[in-house]
């Protein structure tokens, strides 16, 4: 079975969003980084090369396949801010609506810009995401 290679590092979070060149996106990171921080408690940890998470859970599939994972983080892509919410945002729907201009994937939420949405609701989002996730996988 293959490893994951998305691990927790001990790379600079810091260093990681400093170091985006595009002015507007390392705002955003910036804001998103505190955001998830108020919502989740804990600092953030890189998880590979380009992704920042919060906290961590163990998972284990019927098949056998098991990894550890950050609960929510995000990624600032070329195309979009990427924000991942591991619970998806099917059980969010009261959340979603209002939030703003945005795209989804199953754990993905994608912006052009942060002010695209509701930063307030957004914050919410994450906050029920985390207490859901810690509620079902332990702190």
């Amino acid at each position: 079975m293959a490893e994951l290679k998305t691990r927790p590092t001990s790379a600079s979070v810091k260093r990681f969003i400093d170091a985006i060149a595009d002015d507007g996106r390392r705002a955003d990171c910036r804001a998103l980084n505190r955001m998830m921080r108020r919502a989740t408690g804990v600092r953030a940890k890189m998880w590979g090369d380009s992704i920042v998470g919060f906290g961590s859970y163990h998972y284990r599939y019927a098949s056998g396949r098991e990894g550890n994972w950050f609960i929510v983080g995000f990624a600032p892509r070329k195309q979009a801010l990427t924000i991942y919410i591991m619970p998806g945002y099917g059980a969010y729907d009261h959340l979603m609506d209002g939030l703003g201009r945005y795209r989804t994937g199953k754990s993905c939420l994608y912006l052009k810009r942060l002010e695209d949405v509701d930063q307030d609701r957004l914050e919410r989002l994450i906050a029920q995401a985390w207490t859901d996730m810690t509620a079902k996988y332990g702190a």
